[in-house]
């Protein structure tokens, strides 16, 4: 209709210029008749004066005679042109007023018309689609309705209770130990810190065990003792009586519990001594989630250098097929080295393909296997990206270079036990602690968890805790914020 309209206008300024044309000309003719006109009436006086003059000749007289003549006739010429034009022109201005621009009007009128219709009709579909979708979104929000009218919160917070107790008793009163008598003492079942096999428990000075409160300071759990297999030592059942053999309390064998499918990671000191890792191919030296970001970038490299080199290849066949029709273009032969050199680096990004498929095949199932350590834990900031587990005799090595520092330095009471509420932490924070010390970020790191914060590439942050030997360090922004970062994704000095 837009198109129709213009042309509709064109027509109508075509006719209106036609119009104008005529009425210029009529113009032309009407000056052009005044002109003779004058000219004629000049050209018959001067020949009646020159008649009447006794002193003018024959010859005169008889030019200016004709020139008169001459300038009549031409008048009179210039008077039936100007009179056909002047018909001419009053016939056109007829047609233009009396049936062009009516016609055109017309035109105009019609096309707005259909276009009311046509928009008429659109608003219709338009209300009919409305009101056909205006009973969904009323049901709809009736469902929101009702489902707000039958939350439940007591019944909400019963099934989260039920989900997450421990299912242990509580401890019954500490009794008295009086080491002034030397005789052994009678364990006690309610004592939190007797073991159940009778035997007590030797404490060196400095390592008294820390009572454990649901509401302290955010401390992290440590590391559940490895056996000589490397394995965590086996632990009570969640809601049955403490094993004898491990001689720990309910509260210490739930910290255990939710710890035992985690591998052991390495300690702080040999987190921060292992800078000078050396790089392998498959970035086994890298975190798995990094490893598996650089094996899939290498992956797609390789994968776009095999296409590339698909694409030569059938291109110099192509070439070699056009040598051998028309050998006045090139030799064939000479295509040889080239294609020989292309199939087998095809065959070797193949391989490479193969190769890092495989190594992101076992850095993905890594990665899962974190994640589903992750779900398991709620007494601790779940795991993000943190360094590959180590084999067992590693874990061995480990787990003795561990205990021998252990047993050089006496651990702090603060990160000697684990909270067992931490989701009240935040309710109950005391005063800010100052920094132990400043690190770098190596690695970019989103704290999307709970527990964790994020962290850009070179950021400086002020060190808050040290890793108690999980693999994460408590740091704190200069903008604000304080959170567990993985350690292995810093550079940590201490003041």
């Amino acid at each position: 209709m837009k198109q129709e309209r213009k042309m509709h206008f064109q027509e109508g300024r075509r006719a209106q210029q036609q119009l104008e044309s005529g009425f210029k000309q009529l113009e032309n003719s009407k000056r052009k008749f005044e002109r003779d006109c004058r000219e004629a009436e000049k050209a018959a006086q001067t020949a009646e004066r020159l008649d009447q003059d006794i002193n003018a000749t024959k010859a005169d007289v008889e030019k200016a005679k004709q020139q008169a003549h001459l300038r009549s006739h031409m008048a009179e010429e210039s008077k039936n042109e100007y009179a056909a034009q002047l018909q001419r022109f009053n016939r056109d201005q007829a047609h233009f007023y009396f049936s062009q621009m009516p016609q055109i009007f017309n035109k105009l009128q019609d096309m707005d018309e259909r276009r009311a219709t046509h928009l008429g009709a659109g608003y219709r579909l338009l209300s009919e689609a409305e009101l056909q979708v205006v009973p969904i979104i009323a049901k709809c929000l009736e469902g929101m309705k009702v489902a707000a009218d039958a939350v439940d919160a007591k019944n909400d917070s019963q099934v989260l209770i039920e989900l997450h107790k421990s299912g242990f008793a509580r401890p019954g009163d500490v009794e008295f130990e009086d080491f002034s008598q030397p005789m052994n003492r009678v364990p006690s079942d309610s004592s939190l810190g007797t073991p159940s096999d009778g035997r007590p428990e030797l404490r060196g000075p400095g390592r008294s065990r820390a009572k454990r409160w649901p509401f302290g300071k955010k401390n992290k759990p440590r590391p559940p003792p490895l056996s000589p297999l490397g394995g965590p030592l086996p632990s009570a059942l969640p809601n049955g009586p403490p094993s004898p053999r491990s001689g720990l309390d309910p509260l210490a064998i739930l910290s255990e519990i939710s710890k035992s499918v985690k591998p052991r990671l390495a300690s702080f000191r040999s987190l921060r001594g292992s800078r000078g890792t050396v790089v392998t191919e498959d970035f086994s030296h890298l975190p798995p989630e990094q490893q598996r970001k650089r094996l899939q970038q290498q992956l797609e490299e390789r994968n776009r250098e095999l296409q590339k080199e698909i694409d030569q290849r059938e291109a110099l066949k192509k070439m070699k097929d056009v040598y051998e029709k028309t050998p006045q273009m090139g030799d064939p032969a000479s295509l040889e080295p080239r294609i020989t050199e292309t199939l087998n680096n095809i065959e070797r990004l193949k391989l490479e393909v193969q190769k890092y498929e495989t190594w992101l095949a076992e850095a993905e199932s890594r990665v899962l296997s974190n994640r589903g350590d992750t779900l398991g834990r709620h007494t601790r900031p779940p795991d993000p990206p943190a360094s590959a587990p180590p084999d067992s005799s590693s874990n061995s090595n480990n787990g003795s270079q561990d205990n021998k520092e252990s047993s050089e330095e006496p651990p702090s009471e603060e990160g000697q036990e684990a909270p067992i509420y931490t989701e009240f932490d935040e309710d109950f924070e005391e005063e800010p602690a100052s920094p132990i010390g400043h690190c770098v970020a190596i690695y970019h790191f989103e704290g999307s968890s709970e527990g964790t914060i994020s962290m850009a590439e070179g950021e400086d942050l002020s060190l808050m805790e040290e890793d108690k030997g999980d693999g994460w360090t408590r740091v704190r922004r200069k903008q604000g914020g304080e959170g567990y970062v993985p350690t292995s994704y810093l550079r940590v000095t201490l003041n």
